[in-house]
């Protein structure tokens, strides 16, 4: 009998073609969605603006500057605008899957099921977050590019690894999640996972540099190193923002290490809860 394996891309690129279908079904909803996530990250980016009428920099001799900070939070837009698109509406509906019984008829398709339960669906409205993200991004180089401190200097390397430690934190978040979502096996119906989301990648949204001293230096290692989302933004925004130095070497290097790691980990973890799943109709 002859058995071929499944074509991935086209299977996601259907399960995108259909969430857009779904999505242009209801257009007023879909742009009410866009415009409230737009405004959300509009009144974010104008908190930080203001704060930056009052100081030139976050934390003293930080390196982080008005357009340094504002390359950080476009990385954070786009790594978060990516998670939330792709991963969380999946993840947060696994827990569904299990109480209704749906989660037997994703484990009996001819398809990896990690796969199919993560990519099912595609939240184009949380892209808007991504174009506005690519916007301030563009901002902030320029700003880099003609601040009269002379400092900054374009690194097309650093540009060309961008993109690539942009999907590696999104790797790192999309196994936190997933991992998460997976404990709904044991744990029953988890309706908390946002919250619990919040809380753990909410340390993700500032520069490392502000964890110092005795409460934030342990928080800045566990982060770091145990929990890796600081790595997420960090490294991808020193790349662009500041000037290529040893620590930033290390760091890119680690972020690797934890993108694997995180995914592997995260893989195992979910293979363990399929392994313990107990079918409804059983």
């Amino acid at each position: 009998m002859n058995s071929t394996r499944p074509d991935y891309w086209r299977i996601f690129l259907a399960f995108a073609r259909n969430s857009l279908v779904r999505d242009m079904t209801f257009r007023v909803n879909f742009l009410i969605e866009c415009v409230s996530s737009l405004s959300w990250a509009l009144m974010n980016l104008g908190f930080y603006a203001l704060i930056f009428n009052y100081t030139d920099q976050i934390g003293a001799a930080s390196g982080w500057g008005k357009f340094e900070f504002f390359t950080f939070l476009a990385t954070s837009m786009l790594v978060n605008s990516l998670v939330q698109a792709f991963f969380m509406p999946n993840c947060e509906e696994f827990s569904e899957l299990i109480r209704t019984g749906h989660l037997d008829f994703a484990l009996l398709k001819p398809i990896d099921t990690q796969f199919l339960v993560s990519l099912r669906k595609v939240d184009w409205s949380s892209l808007a977050n991504f174009i506005l993200g690519l916007a301030l991004l563009a901002y902030s180089l320029h700003g880099l590019a003609t601040a009269p401190r002379g400092e900054w200097r374009f690194h097309p390397v650093s540009a060309a690894l961008y993109p690539v430690y942009l999907l590696c934190g999104v790797g790192i978040l999309y196994s936190l999640m997933i991992a998460l979502a997976a404990t709904s096996i044991w744990l029953g119906r988890n309706q908390t996972l946002y919250d619990f989301w919040f809380y753990i990648t909410n340390f993700s949204r500032y520069p490392m540099e502000i964890y110092a001293g005795r409460l934030g230096s342990p928080l800045r290692w566990t982060f770091t190193y145990l929990v890796p989302v600081l790595v997420v933004v960090n490294v991808p925004a020193r790349l662009l923002a500041l000037p290529l130095h040893p620590d930033n070497l290390w760091l890119c290097g680690f972020a690797l290490l934890a993108a694997c790691g995180s995914f592997l980990a995260s893989r195992a973890l979910f293979q363990r809860a399929l392994e313990a799943y107990r079918s409804a109709s059983s």
